[in-house]
């Protein structure tokens, strides 16, 4: 039987039954397993390699995705560390250049030191065919972008990177499996920090690595089991819990970003708003042909840095806060939060400034949203002796 991707968050599609019957699947706390006797085992060793817990969360995930398998991880950064280790001294990747700065960060500081080399554009409207090159080995990028919102073509660019040879690697976190499935349009693997909106409930940390193909999956396997970033049982119980309500949260917190980011377009002191959804956003036609909709992150830039930063202080139900993801709306500044460590000239090329917010909406009543977003803009308006009228 065929399940739609609702159902598929609550159940594994050919699973057997849990346990004893339990409907919530258990929390299997341990370090390490004992076997019956010389030569037999359990399938379980020692839980930095396989756990029941995790394992049931990782099959679950990769249903989700329609990938081969599916890696969890300590957090979203772990992922992204893991999946740098099938990279050696002299490989070459070509990355889109607006991403978040937990990953430029490591790219600058970590990668670079092990000789590994980058191409950083816009992916969203620069052509890469000129970067590859004979040591092109993946192409990263995430759809939408952080904070910026680029959206690229997923189908064309994993064309392109095949031509080449190279993989194409695609950061998910934005849009959760629920609306988007960039394996399905020809990506090799695809990154999801389950601390967004696959937990959902900003309790947790967590990240997934999650291939197209056995061999790939092997290969992240044995750099997970070597190096020890892995999600112990009671986090991974925690994403089973979270991913149960993936499917109504998302269409919730899309309902919410929709409104906002239409109000945002019609105040005064708003000078540009980035939501995908907005028809006048350059990449809404490719989002429509990719994805099953357009997510729930906003950005926008406001007058000037001096009202971003009232509009920060005036908030009261809307909760300033770096991360997304979760069921309560948060405002990021992310010059100083999410992309701090972003070189500055990077930061102003893509349009990171002292005026730009992001907005993670949630799942909140949208007039109250609104009502709170009306009252800071006042009270950022009057705080900088401006009308907002």
């Amino acid at each position: 039987m065929s399940l739609n991707i609702e159902t598929r968050c609550i159940h594994i599609e050919n699973a057997g039954p849990n346990p004893y019957g339990a409907i919530s699947y258990p929390i299997f706390q341990t370090a390490t397993f004992a076997h019956p006797g010389f030569g037999q085992s359990t399938g379980y060793d020692y839980s930095r390699q396989q756990n029941p817990t995790r394992e049931h969360l990782e099959q679950m995930i990769s249903s989700l995705e329609n990938g081969a398998d599916a890696l969890a991880c300590s957090s979203g950064m772990a992922a992204i560390s893991i999946m740098m280790e099938l990279f050696e001294p002299g490989d070459h990747l070509i990355i889109e250049e607006d991403l978040y700065g937990g990953s430029i960060r490591l790219f600058d500081h970590i990668s670079k030191k092990n000789h590994i080399t980058f191409s950083s554009l816009d992916l969203s409207t620069e052509d890469p065919e000129p970067y590859f090159n004979e040591h092109t080995k993946a192409v990263f990028i995430e759809t939408p972008t952080n904070p910026m919102m680029h959206i690229t073509d997923i189908e064309k660019l994993a064309l392109t990177a095949h031509e080449h040879g190279a993989l194409l690697i695609v950061d998910n976190t934005f849009l959760s499996p629920c609306l988007q499935n960039p394996l399905d349009l020809g990506a090799d693997i695809v990154i999801h920090s389950g601390t967004k909106y696959l937990s959902g409930h900003n309790d947790t940390l967590a990240g997934f690595l999650i291939s197209r193909s056995e061999e790939t999956a092997e290969k992240l396997r044995f750099i997970s089991k070597t190096t020890g970033p892995m999600l112990a049982p009671f986090d991974s119980w925690l994403l089973l819990r979270g991913i149960q309500t993936l499917s109504v949260r998302m269409k919730a917190a899309e309902e919410n970003a929709s409104a906002i980011a239409c109000w945002l377009t019609s105040q005064k002191f708003v000078k540009k708003v980035y939501y995908p959804g907005l028809p006048s956003h350059p990449g809404h036609e490719i989002m429509k042909k990719q994805a099953r909709g357009f997510g729930a992150m906003v950005s926008f830039t406001v007058k000037n840095g001096e009202m971003a930063k009232n509009i920060l202080n005036s908030i009261r139900l809307i909760q300033y806060a770096e991360s997304l993801g979760g069921t309560e709306t948060l405002l990021t500044y992310p010059l100083t939060q999410t992309h701090a460590d972003v070189p500055e000239a990077l930061r102003k090329k893509n349009g990171i400034t002292d005026s730009l917010l992001r907005l993670s909406a949630g799942i909140e009543h949208t007039e109250d949203l609104l009502r709170d977003l009306d009252q800071a803009f006042q009270a950022a308006a009057a705080a900088a002796g401006l009308r907002t009228i």
